[in-house]
């Protein structure tokens, strides 16, 4: 037989299931049938595409296309709107855009512009800031800004800005007070990036039986969890499944 003809063949029989899978009329299937190709196409342009424009996985991987193609241009987005409006939002955005990008210099001297007056002590832009100095490899300024934090916002809660704290104890090199940090985070942290990086401090402090009691941990937890949390954590429990083999 014919490859184009096989070909055919499984389209059509593919689009039928579909059809029947998500209960579209059954007029579908006879003009697959007799359609052949254009029967498929006709299927997938009337039937398909629209009902991909509002499926989330679709336009996840959509969107994920277009930054692989152009990774720039939420960025040039975010500057587009700050030249547009100079405003605390915008101003904002961008910064958080250079922080995504890596681009740690950037999002510093935005946040630091952005800090000042009624948003002097505002928690969400100190956290950036912290986070851009650490991405700077200044740990204990990123220290000095979480404990600023804290002081002015005593109520002001976030599982990312208390691992960035730890990790910033413990790049002072104050391991002591880095796992009294780590050993509170670990308790509520939604993931397991905390309990990984943890035993990897614990395995550098020479600590390799506590530091594999972390690793062991983190699978377990994993284990038991559904499967999107696995799929979600997948990076984290790779490299505490790479500790253990190690």
């Amino acid at each position: 037989m014919h490859p184009l003809i096989v070909l055919s063949v499984l389209l059509q029989i593919g689009c039928a299931v579909h059809v029947v899978r998500t209960g579209r009329p059954l007029y579908w299937i006879f003009i697959l049938l007799i359609g052949s190709y254009i029967g498929v196409l006709i299927y997938l342009v009337a039937a398909v595409l629209p009902d991909m424009r509002h499926s989330p996985g679709a336009n996840r991987i959509a969107r994920n296309a277009r930054d692989a193609i152009d990774p720039g241009r939420h960025r040039r987005r975010a500057e587009r709107q700050l030249e547009i409006a100079d405003t605390q939002d915008n101003r904002r955005r961008l910064a958080e855009q250079a922080l995504h990008d890596g681009d740690y210099a950037q999002a510093d001297a935005l946040y630091d512009k952005a800090l000042s007056g009624l948003y002097a002590t505002d928690p969400t832009l100190m956290l950036g800031r912290a986070q851009a100095q650490f991405g700077l490899g200044r740990p204990e300024r990123t220290r000095e800004i979480l404990n600023a934090l804290i002081a002015a916002n005593p109520d002001f809660r976030s599982a990312e800005g208390h691992l960035l704290y730890a990790r910033a104890v413990e790049a002072c090199g104050d391991h002591a007070a880095a796992v009294e940090e780590y050993e509170a985070l670990v308790q509520g942290y939604p993931g397991e990036e905390a309990r990984v990086r943890y035993g990897q401090m614990l395995e550098r402090m020479g600590e390799r039986e506590r530091a594999e009691a972390q690793f062991r941990e983190a699978l377990r937890r994993a284990d038991l969890a559904p499967a999107h949390y696995r799929r979600a954590q997948r990076e984290w429990l790779q490299v505490a499944r790479n500790a253990l083999r190690a």
